[in-house]
């Protein structure tokens, strides 16, 4: 019985690793894991390592407001002190100078203050970086779902040359055999079957690196979006366009007006310059006093005591100060926050014109791959006929084998580049769409 329990243990050991390295294992029922592009978004917003380092910086934004404000409040401090000396002194007329030991204890209330306002600064400058840090949150969020779509678009784009390679060798197949029947009955020479073989052989070839590149590809989009290895992807219904871009041959104003309003980025510049003038002005109320208020409440105990001794106290305080000189600290602090600001101004503008570019690019890619679509969906039916033409005649010895490999070529061409195009007319429109702002 022992014998059979340490099997057992030994077995549950041996599968646990195997079940944690392959979490998206085939369900019971036989069927692996099926996930949409909007599955994919929402499990790589959740998981993320990218997306959660922008999370942390948000919520060190937020731990810094609570920081800025801390300022604005009193600080309330406890204190205490107990002193033993080595002997006891008196006064001739008796009354004690020292006594053998002494204690103090006491609570006291500060608050310091600069009469420009700068800690009001602070505390504005703290809110603004917590909705700047918002808006670079949802930068790397567009940025991420952008990543995966490519990565998804990769898998399918893979799976459909796959499908394309597994025709391609049923077709080379056939017609490798049809020669052979040929070469046997005399219609062919033997320099036909050799090439149908080389051509298969090139096929199959192709077949098993496109097999390979679409595992690879699977593992990417699964290290992407934070999935398991095993899974199935399910086709997206296509995204319904920009009706707008199907009425004018230009790109319309309204796609950069948008973009320059929507874009995260744009927010998040436009904020961080807002940022860079309280930032000048938090400097230059260095120059302004400082005014500081105290309040204290203190008691003290000797032993032996003294008829004189103050053994309670309650006082308040009020003191302003005011540095005349710092070596030049404050003037180099002022110029540091204006030159920052003159940089906000920069990236500010620099950022616009990148905006424009990008949004310009992905029209253009749009409209480039609308036509390209156009285009080959009529040069893959031309190249079915042909194929279809060339290979009724390559049956009653019509045309060479030749004809037969160049007609194939031609369609496997055109299957590859059209379902390419299609994978990246959709592409394009997420790009465009991230362009603009509206992703």
């Amino acid at each position: 019985m022992k014998k059979i329990v340490l099997f057992l243990v030994a077995v549950s050991i041996m599968i646990s690793p195997a079940a944690a390295q392959h979490p998206a294992e085939p369900t019971a029922s036989g069927m692996k894991k099926e996930y949409s592009l909007n599955d994919l978004y929402r499990i790589a917003l959740s998981g993320a390592e990218r997306i959660k380092l922008s999370e942390e910086d948000l919520f060190i934004a937020e731990t810094g407001k609570r920081k800025a404000a801390s300022v604005l409040f009193p600080v309330i401090s406890a204190f205490g002190s107990y002193t033993e000396f080595s002997e006891s002194k008196s006064a001739p007329t008796g009354a004690s100078i020292q006594p053998d030991r002494s204690a103090s204890w006491g609570v006291r209330l500060d608050q310091s203050l600069y009469l420009s306002g700068r800690e009001f600064t602070a505390f504005g400058i703290a809110k603004d970086t917590i909705v700047k840090r918002r808006f670079d949150l949802e930068t790397v969020q567009e940025e991420y779902l952008l990543l995966v779509a490519t990565r998804y678009y990769d898998v399918l784009k893979t799976k459909k040359a796959l499908d394309i390679a597994v025709s391609n060798v049923g077709r080379l197949t056939k017609h490798r055999d049809a020669s052979q029947v040929r070469l046997r009955v005399g219609e062919v020479t033997k320099t036909a079957v050799l090439r149908a073989e080389a051509e298969l052989s090139s096929a199959q070839s192709e077949k098993i690196k496109t097999e390979n590149d679409l595992k690879l590809a699977k593992l990417v989009l699964a290290r992407t979006a934070g999935i398991g290895e095993h899974y199935e992807l399910r086709e997206s219904p296509d995204d319904t366009g920009y009706p707008e871009l199907q009425q004018s041959d230009t790109m319309p104003g309204s796609l950069l007006e948008r973009a320059l309003v929507e874009r995260p980025e744009i927010q998040a510049s436009e904020l961080q310059r807002k940022i860079a003038e309280d930032e000048v002005k938090y400097a230059r109320g260095a120059y302004w006093p400082r005014l500081s208020l105290e309040g204290v409440y203190a008691r003290k105990e000797d032993r032996p005591s003294s008829d004189f001794l103050n053994r309670e106290s309650i006082y308040g305080g009020l003191k302003l100060s005011f540095p005349f000189f710092e070596g030049g600290l404050r003037v180099a602090e002022v110029r540091e926050a204006e030159a920052r600001l003159r940089q906000a101004e920069l990236i500010h503008e620099d950022l616009k014109k990148t905006i424009a570019i990008e949004v310009q690019n992905a029209y253009l890619d749009l409209k480039t791959q609308q036509g390209v679509i156009a285009s080959l969906e009529e040069q893959l039916v031309f190249a079915k006929d042909n194929y279809h033409a060339v290979s009724k005649q390559f049956e009653h010895g019509l045309v060479n084998s030749i004809d037969v490999m160049d007609a194939n070529t031609l369609l496997v061409r055109a299957e590859r580049e059209l379902y390419n195009a299609q994978y990246n007319y959709r592409l394009a429109l997420l790009r465009l769409r991230r362009a603009d702002g509206t992703l």
